[in-house]
C-alpha cells in the first residue's frame, strides 16, 4: 500500500508544471514587424431598442460593418454586414454575411461551393445499380431467393428466446 501511495506521489510530482511562465507562440513574421495600423474610422451605434450598427475601418485595408436589431419571436440577434481585406497573397477579400435563425451564412466568391443538387451520379454508379436489378429479376423468375445462414425467419409464436 505504501509503494502504491509513494508511486501516486511521484506521478504527481512529475506530472506537474515544471514552470509557470507562459511562453506564447512564434508569431508570423508579419506579426513581428511591429508595424502599427492607424484606425480610420470606428463607428459604433446602440439604439435602446436594441438595434445596432458598427462600422470599422483600418489603414491597412480591412473594413468591417455590420447592423442588426432583436427578433422578438425567438430572442435572437439577426445581423447582417460584411468585411473585406487583402490576403497575403494580394488577393482582395470580401465577404458578406447574415446570421439569423438559420446560422452563420456568409457569401463570397472565395468560399468553396458544393456542387449542384441533384448533382450527376457517376456511370460506375448507374451500371452497379442496373446489374443489381437484373440479378434481382433473375432471381425472382428462378425463385432462387435463398436466406443466409446467419439470418433466421422471424418466429410466429412467442417463447423463450435461443
Amino acid at each position: 500500500m505504501k509503494f502504491v501511495i509513494l508511486a501516486t506521489l511521484v506521478t504527481v510530482a512529475f506530472a506537474a508544471p515544471q514552470s509557470t511562465r507562459y511562453e506564447a507562440p512564434a508569431a508570423s513574421s508579419r506579426l513581428d514587424s511591429g508595424e502599427r495600423v492607424a484606425i480610420l474610422r470606428d463607428d459604433r451605434i446602440m439604439e435602446e431598442d436594441g438595434r445596432f450598427n458598427v462600422e470599422f475601418e483600418a489603414a491597412n485595408g480591412i473594413h468591417f460593418a455590420k447592423s442588426g436589431s432583436p427578433d422578438a419571436e425567438n430572442g435572437a440577434v439577426i445581423q447582417a454586414g460584411q468585411y473585406s481585406y487583402t490576403a497575403p497573397d494580394g488577393t482582395e477579400v470580401l465577404v458578406k454575411f447574415v446570421a439569423n435563425e438559420n446560422g452563420f451564412q456568409p457569401e463570397s466568391d472565395l468560399l468553396p461551393v458544393a456542387p449542384e443538387f441533384p448533382h450527376p451520379i457517376p456511370q460506375f454508379v448507374l451500371d452497379q445499380i442496373a446489374f443489381a436489378a437484373e440479378e434481382d429479376a433473375r432471381r425472382a423468375r428462378e425463385g432462387s431467393f435463398e436466406r443466409s445462414a446467419s439470418v433466421r425467419a422471424p418466429s410466429t409464436s412467442y417463447g423463450r428466446p435461443n
